[in-house]
């Protein structure tokens, strides 16, 4: 199924770069390689679009999806956030393009609060010159405790776009062991998800699922799932 998914999504690529070509060699008569539009450095004033179809053709599994997320489900997952306090931090994972990013801070959560993490060092360049003011971090989610360092103890909420159902098994658990030990007791996991079901085996027990929406009117319609972990603290 995996591969299915990686199959279709390549071929989207293709068969929209090869509409593109067919209307620009009709419009313009310059040469346009696609090759070197993929691999040209993204800058603050490259396209989103552009940008995530570049990501899809390099590593469709650690994009998990043909579309970008739509500003409704950005909206919504900042919705459920709740405001961080002067001494906590949100850590948003899987930043993309920035889409989740920008709602966030239109929700009212500070650049100084917020964190975003993107595996790609493309993205996260296009996030850093995009967002000036923030911290962004250009690294992979299962070394999230050191990507944080001693922030790792400040955090209150995990926003997360990272394709779980897409990654190898062993890659989901360490990755969750990651935001697990993170995460302080009664600490948020935002996920967003394209599976409707909302099965989740990769979750400790200690996650309880406390609110879920849908938005159906983002292409391919998602759930958003926030956990809450009841585990106990040491100190307790």
């Amino acid at each position: 199924m995996i591969q299915r998914n990686i199959l279709k999504a390549k071929t989207f690529i293709n068969e929209s770069v090869d509409r593109v070509l067919e209307v620009s060699r009709e419009r313009f008569p310059f040469k346009w390689e696609p090759n070197g539009l993929l691999n040209r450095q993204p800058n603050s004033s490259s396209p989103a679009w552009w940008l995530f179809a570049r990501e899809i053709w390099r590593n469709p599994r650690a994009m998990g999806t043909a579309f970008p997320s739509s500003p409704q489900l950005a909206q919504t997952m900042a919705k459920l956030i709740p405001q961080p306090d002067k001494q906590t931090l949100v850590v948003e994972l899987g930043a993309g393009t920035g889409i989740v990013t920008a709602a966030l801070l239109q929700r009212g959560i500070i650049a100084e609060r917020l964190i975003p993490i993107e595996q790609s060092a493309g993205l996260a360049h296009y996030l850093q010159q995009n967002f000036p003011h923030m911290r962004v971090i250009n690294g992979d989610a299962l070394h999230l405790s050191e990507l944080l360092g001693h922030d790792c103890q400040r955090v209150s909420t995990i926003v997360s776009g990272l394709p779980f159902r897409s990654l190898p098994r062993s890659l989901k658990h360490g990755i969750m062991a990651q935001i697990d030990k993170v995460l302080p007791p009664n600490g948020l996991l935002i996920q967003f998800t394209y599976d409707l079901s909302g099965r989740l085996s990769y979750l400790p027990d200690h996650f309880k699922r406390v609110a879920t929406r849908f938005v159906w009117s983002n292409f391919p319609p998602a759930r958003i799932d926030v956990f809450q972990s009841f585990k106990v603290s040491k100190s307790g």
